[in-house]
C-alpha cells in the first residue's frame, strides 16, 4: 500500500521558519516526482514544489522561490520542505504527493492519485 505521511506543520509568526517532512512507503517507481501542494481556504490548489527521485530536477512555484527549499533523503524515503521567511499568505494545508515521471514545471497541473493526509501551516502577522 502506498503511503505518504506528513509532519512538521504548525503555527509560526511571519518571518519564521518551519520544516515539513513526508515519509513515503509502499511504492517503487523507477522514476517519480514527489513534492508538495497547498490549499488555503477558498483558494485553488497550488503546486508548491517537487523533486525527482533521482535528483537533479526541482520545481518551485514563483510564490515560494528563494524562500522554500525541497530536499530528499532517498535512504529514508523522505522528502523535506524547508520554509523560511514565511508570510501570512503561506497559510494553508500542505499535502505531500507523488506522481510517476520526472519533476517538472508541469507539477501544478499533474493528475495526482497519491496524497498524504495533509499538515496545516498557519502564519500569523
Amino acid at each position: 500500500e502506498v503511503q505518504l505521511v506528513e509532519s512538521g506543520g504548525g503555527l509560526v509568526q511571519a518571518g519564521g521558519s518551519l520544516r515539513l517532512s513526508c515519509a513515503a512507503s509502499g511504492f517503487s517507481f523507477d522514476d517519480y516526482a514527489i513534492g508538495w501542494f497547498r490549499q488555503a481556504p477558498g483558494k485553488e490548489r497550488e503546486g508548491v514544489s517537487c523533486i525527482s527521485s533521482r535528483g537533479g530536477r526541482i520545481y518551485y512555484a514563483d510564490s515560494v522561490k528563494g524562500r522554500f527549499t525541497i530536499s530528499s533523503d532517498n535512504a529514508k524515503n523522505t522528502v523535506y520542505l524547508q520554509m523560511n521567511s514565511l508570510k501570512p499568505e503561506d497559510t494553508a494545508a500542505y499535502y505531500c504527493a507523488v506522481d510517476d515521471g520526472f519533476c517538472s514545471t508541469s507539477w501544478p497541473y499533474r493528475f495526482i492519485e497519491v496524497w498524504g493526509q495533509g499538515t496545516l501551516v498557519t502564519v500569523s502577522s
